[in-house]
């Protein structure tokens, strides 16, 4: 059932491999998109607007149009404080920042850019949005991460945080997506704008520091102190992102015994392996683009990367490498609702209705809560701000927790504070996450999960989206009785997008992809590798029945 992998995964980047930055650069000014063109639409995905501008999707003008619809948005929505906004490694985000700022200005935004002109990871702009709206009612922030997440080098991001800290949610990204287009449909007419030089003198414009504020704060949600008393040795690679100007100053001002692997910036990445379909790509889940690291892994007591915008996590562990990202989460929850007396007994546990059921067992045995949402971390945005929830999480390694007191940190996905975690967890259990992973596995069972992508076309996509139960007609899985199917959130009644199968011992959920010709099949057993493929060719089986079943005859 694995995909193919490329002959490259794994092994250092070739230099025919690496993006013509200079030719990037000039396609970001030079292209115009065609609005006609679906693909060359702004589309706010789960994480903003992505693209490369080789595509005519990531061009000046989508920035134009996208920031002057945030300040519409702004607006209507009465936030009149200042917005926060950071930018990531990528070749495109020095550009798209210049854009953005020269819309910013000529609207009168307060904008709050980093004072050395660097880079900003994404919970960095959550923790400075929240810090800033704290005990305020009116003149609230918000902000922007300019990023593409672990995305390949040639692509570019462009995302819009509320003052709740967190991701938009879909009616706000669905207005401002709305807008955006009939800026471009109007070749930007109505777009306020002055010269980058102007901007950048600006009154409006400021320098902000955003290190010295939250390197100080890490001691009040990651017990720094245990680490440093400890002396665990710890290796840092920040895979070339938004994160390299943080963690020296967070080892001199906690003083622990950190290495910075490599602390290279390079917008064509050329330090990265390849992953595993030939692209590169920084995502700090995947063995391939990790290589590195796992490859100096006995060298550390604990060791973890962060993606381009620090927003996601990878545990490499001295007993089992690099961690599987439902392991670590599941490690991460048993320890922290142990270990975390300041916290409410009434806080729960957040997860995408695609992570493992490992989570579910280990929530079940803490007595708590479990609150299991759709795919995309704006989910747990607003359980994070009140504290109903004590930690959200999804597969994709992405999560976030509370303070030591119980109180909100981030309301976005935290990458720099779960790889502290991990070296708490060592500091204080002797023991590394991967050998406290394996006690779980052994106590509450091993699971056995995968995802995988099969072909489907745009209409089936579709169908995919709308499924009802009654149409998958499934009753049996892989030889055991389905106990339920699911189409909607079970902890907030949101819709799934896509349609999820359970029985006793495994299950499986399938969802359309948002960018390519295929959907996904989400499967995991708890009684063998086996029963895994059954259940992945039970749903491979039961969709391509319900795909020739709504054909046209």
């Amino acid at each position: 059932m694995a995909e193919p992998v490329n002959p490259l995964a794994g092994k250092p980047a070739p230099p025919s491999m690496l993006v013509n930055v200079p030719l990037l650069v000039t396609a970001y000014f030079a292209n115009r998109p065609d609005p006609s063109v679906p693909a060359q639409r702004v589309a706010f995905g789960t994480s903003g607007h992505r693209g490369s501008a080789f595509d005519g999707a990531f061009n000046e003008a989508h920035i134009l149009a996208i920031a002057q619809a945030i300040c519409q948005h702004r607006q209507r929505a009465g936030v009149t404080g200042p917005l926060f906004i950071g930018i990531d490694t990528h070749a495109l985000s020095e550009p798209a920042l210049a854009s953005a700022l020269e819309v910013f200005a000529a609207n009168e935004v307060e904008v709050m850019i980093d004072q050395h002109g660097g880079y900003t990871p994404t919970p960095v702009i959550s923790h400075a949005i929240l810090t800033y709206n704290r005990n305020r009612k009116s003149g609230l922030a918000d902000g922007v991460v300019i990023t593409p997440s672990h995305n390949p080098p040639e692509d570019g991001g462009f995302k819009y945080n509320t003052p709740n800290g967190g991701p938009a949610d879909t009616s706000v990204t669905a207005w401002i997506e709305r807008a955006a287009n009939a800026l471009l449909e109007a070749n930007l007419e109505g777009v306020r704008r002055i010269p980058h030089a102007s901007a950048l003198k600006s009154a409006c414009v400021h320098r902000h520091d955003y290190i010295g504020p939250y390197v100080a704060d890490l001691a009040n949600i990651v017990d720094m102190e245990a680490i440093r008393a400890s002396g665990v040795k710890i290796g840092i690679d920040p895979l070339g992102g938004a994160g390299v100007q943080y963690w020296q100053p967070i080892i001199e001002r906690y003083g622990i015994a950190a290495t910075i692997t490599n602390d290279a910036i390079d917008p064509t990445f050329r330090f990265m392996t390849v992953d595993w379909d030939g692209k590169i790509r920084m995502d700090c889940s995947s063995p391939d683009a990790m290589a590195r690291l796992i490859a100096l892994r006995d060298r550390y007591d604990i060791a973890f990367a962060n993606d381009t915008d620090a927003d996601r996590h990878g545990i490499v562990t001295r007993s089992n490498g690099l961690m599987n990202p439902n392991h670590y989460l599941a490690t991460a929850i048993a320890y922290l609702f142990e270990n975390r007396p300041g916290w409410s007994h009434s806080s729960a546990v957040g997860k995408t209705m695609v992570s493992s059921g490992i989570i579910d067992r280990v929530v079940a045995r803490l007595g708590r809560k479990l609150v299991e949402v759709p795919v995309g971390f704006k989910w747990f945005v607003e359980g994070l701000g009140t504290g109903a929830l004590g930690f959200g999480g999804e597969e994709s390694a992405g999560a976030s927790f509370l303070r030591r007191d119980g109180s909100v940190w981030t309301t976005d996905k935290d990458g720099l504070i779960l790889g502290l975690l991990a070296a708490e967890i060592t500091a204080t259990t002797k023991r590394d996450p991967g050998e406290a992973y394996e006690r779980l596995a052994q106590e509450l069972g091993t699971p056995f999960y995968q995802r995988i992508d099969a072909p489907a076309t745009a209409a089936q996509k579709e169908l995919l989206k709308t499924l009802t139960p009654e149409q998958l007609d499934l009753t049996e899985l892989a030889g055991e009785k389905v106990q339920a199917t699911l189409t909607a959130a079970p902890g907030n009644g949101a819709a799934f997008g896509g349609i999820k199968v359970v029985a006793e011992n495994g299950w499986f959920a399938a969802r359309p992809s948002g960018t390519e010709e295929v959907y996904k099949i989400y499967a995991e057993s708890f009684r063998s590798e086996d029963h895994l493929h059954a259940i992945q060719e039970a749903a491979k089986g039961a969709v391509a029945k319900l795909f020739k079943t709504a054909a046209p005859a």
